[in-house]
């Protein structure tokens, strides 16, 4: 079981900066990624960025130069600064962490979400 607890979203005026966290109970070299997704409403979740256990990071076309995704490995924790932020980002953003349990079956487990609001 992975518990991940997410914290720093809130609400922010367009072209302002947040930076969420996402802390794992396990250490994140464990996992195969991890990774950032949100849903807005009356919409479908999607990814937003991810980052592997060997550094390797995507993002959505949509964030591409504006947010980064980053780890601190000693703390457990997974980051998603988020910059130029606009009105279209706004949604509940949700953290997930993909591993494998000892007989190699994949898992997946999500963080309780965090609200971001970008005014215009």
């Amino acid at each position: 079981q992975v518990q991940l607890v997410e914290s720093g979203g809130g609400l922010v005026q367009a072209g302002g900066s947040l930076r969420l966290s996402c802390a794992a109970s396990i250490s994140i070299l464990r996992l195969n990624a991890m990774g950032w997704y949100r849903q807005a409403p009356g919409k479908q979740r999607e990814l937003v960025a991810a980052i592997t256990s060997g550094g390797s990071t995507n993002y959505a076309d949509s964030v591409k130069g504006r947010f980064t995704i980053s780890r601190d490995n000693a703390k457990n924790t997974v980051y998603l600064q988020m910059n130029s932020l606009r009105p279209e980002d706004t949604a509940v953003y949700y953290c997930n962490a993909d591993l494998n349990n000892r007989l190699g079956i994949p898992l997946t487990y999500w963080g309780q979400g965090t609200q971001v609001t970008v005014s215009s």
